[in-house]
């Protein structure tokens, strides 16, 4: 590969980058234009590495460090010298604003961030987006075939990646809204939630826009976006655990193997290997703090992250529904672009090991548009959520007063793909309809019993006057 002939594809001219430029020397016309945003925070040095590799082959003002700029505002600096442009009669930047793609290299959260920054600006031409795997889990980069493992940043190993770029497919994906609201107490913190712990997704409404309708008085709202999945109770709980002692020992956690591995503790694939890992990590104490993690909180080493389609970027805890099901009780499979939540429930940790038999999936509550969650007064005063592999720690009443989570459609944005993509498009021919050969017994005795009990706690149980056939 032809290196500097290679790489003028995807150079921008700084005309193109720098505002109240007037309209350039076009030079050499890039077939494939990226703009480039680095968490230069994750993944340990790699983050750091891989921000300077980028900026060594490219123009650097095409190169942004999320640590220093955050994506909205750069996305809006761009397309407004874009369109200033463009009114100029500057045919170059008109065909910049065509091509041009986005890659985010970074965890979940930092892709999750870029992908609500393109889906809230509604930009005239919303780039694709790439997402290098450089976190923990890399759920969104292993869903759509960019792989789990953090890269390796030198010249050959960002130029191959860039090649794949140039040679992606776009795919729709689902944008889901996420609306949290409590009423303020009268005594006490003004934040319930603190806001350093809060998801990069998920914003205090009055820290956004005091003029917004659904910013009541006299609560607290929380609004944000979500593309893979949000869930509640156990595994959110594990991962907030998890997420809390790297913030106070990050030298306990710089391996991303091992960090995978927490979570994919004692499956029953990978024994080979864990017993590699066990021998290697023998005589420190990491095995400990992740296995002590796992079973303090309840999870009984049951894994998180898995190895194949959606749900925390591993197994499908949805399956796919056979032609009964799909007849019966109007269910699909679960595309990324079809505008519904697929609603499953778990009774317990056990039940979730169903997912690595053939075929295996949890309960299928439903499928919807939209769904709205309510919790009153209880036994608890916290539950734990989780949004694209970002967990916290919510509060729940602890008087007459009711927590609201509302989740809704809101949109789509594109993503690029390669051939090793796992997430299934309803507009693919290629995708599975039905599978006829799926062992649907845990529902079949008595689907209505099933879902009223599918909680491990009372406050989980479906009301039994609620129909549950009106869920979705």
């Amino acid at each position: 590969m032809a290196s500097s002939s290679f790489i003028s594809n995807f150079i921008i001219p700084d005309h193109i980058l720098v505002p109240g430029s007037l309209v350039g020397n076009k030079g050499h016309e890039p077939e494939c234009p990226v703009l480039v945003f680095v968490n230069s925070k994750s993944g340990g040095q790699l983050g750091g590495d891989l921000l300077q590799t980028y900026r060594n082959l490219l123009n650097p003002k095409q190169v942004f460090d999320l640590g220093e700029q955050a994506p909205d505002e750069v996305l809006r600096t761009v397309y407004a010298n874009l369109e200033s442009l463009n009114r100029q009669g500057d045919q170059f930047a008109k065909t910049i604003m065509k091509k041009l793609k986005l890659i985010v290299a970074g965890g979940d959260g930092t892709a999750g961030w870029l992908l609500g920054v393109v889906c809230d600006l509604k930009l005239s031409h919303p780039p694709p987006i790439a997402t290098v795997p450089l976190g923990t889990g890399n759920n969104l980069p292993f869903a759509f075939g960019w792989g789990k493992k953090n890269p390796t940043t030198d010249q050959g190993s960002v130029e191959s990646f860039l090649n794949q770029v140039m040679k992606a497919k776009e795919i729709k994906i689902d944008n889901w809204h996420i609306l949290m609201r409590m009423r303020a107490p009268k005594v006490g913190s003004c934040d319930p939630i603190p806001p350093l712990e809060l998801p990069h997704s998920l914003h205090a409404f009055h820290r956004v826009s005091e003029a917004d309708e659904l910013n009541m008085e006299g609560c607290h709202t929380f609004r944000g976006g979500f593309w893979n999945y949000f869930s509640m109770g156990m595994d959110a709980q594990v991962s907030y655990a998890f997420h809390s002692e790297r913030k106070k020992n990050p030298e306990k956690f710089k391996n991303q193997l091992v960090n995978q591995y927490f979570f994919d503790f004692l499956t029953l694939e990978r024994k080979e290997e864990i017993c590699t890992l066990v021998q290697k990590f023998l005589k420190t104490d990491i095995l400990t703090t992740y296995a002590k993690l796992g079973c303090s909180q309840g999870w009984f080493l049951t894994p998180l992250l898995h190895r194949a389609d959606s749900f925390s970027g591993g197994l499908n805890p949805w399956g796919t529904p056979n032609r009964r099901k799909q007849s019966d009780r109007d269910l699909t499979p679960p595309f990324v672009d079809d505008g519904l939540l697929e609603i499953v429930g778990f009774r317990n940790a056990w039940h979730g090991l169903v997912l690595y038999a053939p075929k295996g999936h949890g309960t299928r509550l439903a499928q919807a548009h939209r769904i709205r969650f309510e919790f009153r007064k209880g036994a608890a005063d916290h539950t734990f959520m989780r949004i694209d592999g970002e967990p916290w720690k919510q509060p729940l009443p602890v008087d007459d007063d009711t927590v609201v989570v509302e989740i809704s459609h809101l949109g789509q944005v594109s993503m690029l793909s390669t051939g090793d993509c796992k997430s299934k498009s309803m507009y693919d021919p290629l995708s599975p309809r039905q599978d006829v050969e799926e062992d649907d017994s845990d529902e079949d005795a008595s689907p209505s019993e099933e879902f009223r009990k599918f909680g491990a706690a009372d406050t989980f149980k479906i009301p039994y006057d609620i129909d549950p056939s009106r869920l979705s």
